[in-house]
């Protein structure tokens, strides 16, 4: 590396760096054209704006509508299905969608006392997260989420909510990133 000059350095970095980029970027282009399957967990207030954030997304499809009080489910289910989504499947236990293999990713929307067990769950089973605030009542309680999130590979976003939710919540899904 002696003779090596700062010019020939940065150009044979840049092209070893690009493979890698360009690896991931083509791994992420062909994932980008399969449909994303979520669940979303709490459905009065603000999981219905996560509802009306997904609906009608291409490549979006509303998988599991999840919360223990099923009285919205009626309303729910017709509101996707009058905006051309296919009627998911409602469950009262986070758990029961958790177990579907096909599910890709979760949507937290739920009393703020579930936030950081669900979104535990759901790392653990393989599920990505987008959780909104508050993420937990302490530190512990976070950090115990975080460290979960990176021992099971998931990704995991704890958000107000405000602006491009679905994009977000899609991003997640995707592998990508909300920047």
């Amino acid at each position: 590396m002696a003779g090596m000059s700062r010019r020939k350095f940065i150009q044979t970095t840049a092209a070893f760096a690009s493979t890698f980029a360009i690896s991931d970027t083509w791994h992420r282009v062909l994932g980008a054209n399969e449909t994303i399957r979520i669940g979303i967990a709490g459905i009065h207030g603000r999981g219905e704006s996560h509802i009306n954030a997904l609906v009608g997304m291409p490549g979006v499809e509303i998988a599991y509508l999840i919360d223990p009080d099923a009285s919205p489910f009626e309303g729910r289910v017709k509101l996707i299905v009058d905006k051309g989504g296919r009627p998911p499947k409602c469950v009262q236990d986070v758990r029961e969608a958790l177990d579907d293999k096909n599910l890709d990713a979760i949507s937290i929307a739920t009393c703020n006392h579930w936030h950081c067990l669900m979104t535990i769950w759901a790392c653990q089973a393989g599920k990505d997260v987008y959780v909104v605030k508050p993420l937990s009542h302490n530190v512990r309680e976070g950090r115990v989420a975080v460290e979960a999130a990176r021992k099971y590979n998931r990704v995991v976003q704890y958000g107000t909510g405000q602006g491009a939710l679905g994009d977000r919540i899609v991003a997640i899904a995707k592998k990508g990133t909300y920047g």
